[in-house]
């Protein structure tokens, strides 16, 4: 595990199961579509129960560079903030689209006024991002919204 603090907000770089972990909201990397079939989106599906996937679908299509946020299910978490990084279910994607879901999901967690979100890896499984450049993609974008001034702590 990785820890820093940046300007009062901790940030925590941990490897394991997004959905054991303990937030008030953690991040679907999403399609467009919503649809909640593979990959983190299934993770979350599958752990946190077909409510999630039923209330997500109630907002859907949303475009990369929005976010909305549902209930949480069984998960520990509050909320999902499902923010697309994928027009379509399993397409390759382009670095900015890292950048368009970051901003919106961050966004999207000030909205709630919630004081702590958990990110996978944004657009490093089927998105074929590598995961040194979302992780510098995905670091640049929340040094950006902490800079601005946030109700974020972790």
């Amino acid at each position: 595990m990785f820890e820093c603090n940046y300007k009062g907000v901790v940030v925590r770089v941990v490897q394991g199961d997004i959905t054991r972990q303990k937030a008030d909201a953690i991040v679907n990397p999403a399609n467009s579509r919503l649809i909640m079939g593979g990959g983190v989106a299934g993770a979350i599906r599958r752990a946190g129960g077909k409510e999630i996937q039923d209330e997500a679908l109630r907002y859907a299509p949303v475009p990369v560079g929005k976010a909305v946020a549902t209930t949480a299910g069984k998960l520990p978490a509050r909320y999902v903030i499902h923010t697309p990084t994928m027009p379509m279910p399993a397409m390759r994607i382009s670095e900015e689209n890292i950048k368009l879901a970051m901003k919106a999901a961050l966004q999207c967690a000030e909205t709630l006024h919630i004081r702590s979100i958990a990110f996978p890896g944004l657009g490093t499984g089927v998105g074929g991002i590598p995961i040194q450049k979302a992780a510098q993609i995905m670091t640049q974008q929340l040094k950006n919204h902490v800079d601005q001034g946030t109700s974020l702590q972790q």
